[in-house]
């Protein structure tokens, strides 16, 4: 349920309705906006009765909100969210975030020498894996806190904030040591002991749609890391799995429009994961962009072909650079149109 507070009013009118909600056994959540203030209702387990909240002092509407994701929801919080992470901002207004790196941290070597690339072709976060989610067990699985560390330190060596895989909710404490964002992925945005703790870290957090999940179970994934008091989410397009087999996945370009209506979060797309072939990743994140991306997140490795890992995704250092400049410049164009 969302109340909906007139434009004129006091302070204290809003604090009575806040209490009335609260001696319902419920939780109110106090909404300001530019023009009035509304209270999200949250905890009901079915259809509450209003009466005595219309007539308090100060309410203007009562609006049954039926969507099993509300603080995520644009009904609860009408104003696009910017999201903040160590000085990179995301969101409406913002220039397009571009996140960079290799899909796993190797060695220390070559997570120092991807930092340089994606630095010097103008990347505002590095990404790299420490701990690697894959499908076979006799893949390279990362490094672990060794990787983690590498990480660390290429991001400090080019003054790039860094983002990093979280797969168990034991690895918490020590990757929110060493990363000022953290990543959950595909397989784990249904995880949902793990994204509570995620939640109540307070940690920025890029979360991933699910490979065959709907909108309405991507936004409500991340209504379960806001419902922990932590409204510092970016959600991430990565692509669905659908029948067609020419590419790794199906990247669901509409998700991003849709989302920008349906929620205030900031949404970016990975076109590296996606599309799984290098050629098409310039040109899914040139549409990302033109689609109203707040940013996309690609995979660059110093030697794709000798990656360890996602090679055939990864595009060298020149290919990067060469979108880089191309993305700059299809934003101005957009700015101007």
């Amino acid at each position: 349920m969302l109340i909906v507070m007139h434009q004129s009013a006091t302070n204290a009118q809003v604090q009575a309705v806040t209490d009335a909600v609260k001696a319902m056994g419920l939780t109110a959540e106090p909404i300001p906006g530019s023009e009035r203030t509304a209270i999200g209702v949250l905890g009901n387990q079915g259809y509450v009765d209003d009466a005595t909240i219309r007539e308090l002092p100060g309410v203007r509407e009562v609006i049954h909100v039926s969507k099993p994701y509300k603080l995520v929801s644009r009904d609860f919080h009408p104003e696009p969210s910017i999201v903040e992470a160590a000085g990179v901002k995301f969101g409406d207004g913002q220039s397009p975030v571009i996140i960079a790196g290799p899909c796993s941290v190797e060695s220390e070597e070559q997570m120092l020498a991807a930092a340089q690339i994606v630095k010097q072709a103008g990347a505002q976060m590095l990404r790299g894996g420490a701990f690697k989610p894959r499908t076979g067990p006799h893949s390279f699985q990362g490094l672990g806190l060794e990787g983690l560390k590498y990480l660390r330190q290429a991001g400090d060596a080019v003054a790039l904030p860094v983002i990093t895989e979280v797969m168990r909710i034991e690895q918490l404490e020590t990757i929110c040591h060493y990363a000022d964002v953290l990543q959950i992925g595909a397989r784990n945005m249904q995880n949902f002991d793990l994204l509570k703790e995620v939640g109540k870290t307070g940690h920025p957090v890029l979360l991933k749609r699910g490979m065959s999940a709907t909108i309405e179970e991507f936004l409500s994934a991340a209504e379960y890391i806001l419902a922990e008091g932590n409204p510092r989410v970016i959600l991430c397009e990565r692509g669905i799995r659908t029948f067609e087999r020419a590419t790794r996945n199906t990247l669901d370009l509409s998700v991003v429009p849709l989302i920008r209506e349906m929620s205030h979060l900031p949404i970016i797309v990975d076109p590296s994961h996606a599309t799984g072939r290098r050629n098409l990743v310039s040109p899914m994140a040139k549409a990302a962009i033109v689609v109203g991306a707040h940013g996309i997140m690609v995979e660059v490795h110093p030697d794709p072909d000798k990656a360890l890992c996602d090679g055939a995704q990864s595009l060298d250092g020149d290919s990067f650079t060469k979108l880089v400049a191309e993305l700059r410049r299809l934003e101005n164009l957009l700015e101007s149109v």
